[in-house]
């Protein structure tokens, strides 16, 4: 049987997180989902989003990238919270059977408004 191997990032608030205004908040957030946004759709990343239930509350979300952990590190870690070191991530390969997870063409949402928006 083939297998793919994937990256799982997994996105991670450190305890030293710098504190930041509502509005320095929201503006980080809107630029992290438009950087995701923007990595979906030149296929760099395959699926990825927040974690609603969750046991550790420092585990914000994942995302799942169809490259090698070296190149999924360094697209990670040009994410605007990340650098903002309001974020840090980790990286596992994940394997699957071949062909299970392929990259579908959407629209991922490029900041809060347009998530919540119908």
């Amino acid at each position: 049987m083939q297998f793919d191997a994937l990256t799982v990032v997994t996105l991670i608030r450190p305890d030293d997180a710098p504190e930041l205004t509502d509005a320095e908040e929201d503006e980080l957030q809107d630029a992290h989902m438009r950087f995701t946004a923007e990595q979906h759709e030149a296929g760099e990343i395959l699926a990825a989003g927040p974690l609603i239930e969750r046991e550790d509350p420092r585990v914000i979300g994942y995302s799942i990238y169809a490259k090698d952990p070296d190149a999924a590190r360094t697209i990670a870690e040009q994410d605007p919270a990340v650098r903002a070191g309001r974020l840090t991530f980790t990286t596992q390969v994940w394997m699957v059977p071949a062909e299970t997870i392929a990259f579908s063409p959407s629209r991922f949402p490029r900041s809060m408004r347009e998530a919540a928006s119908d």
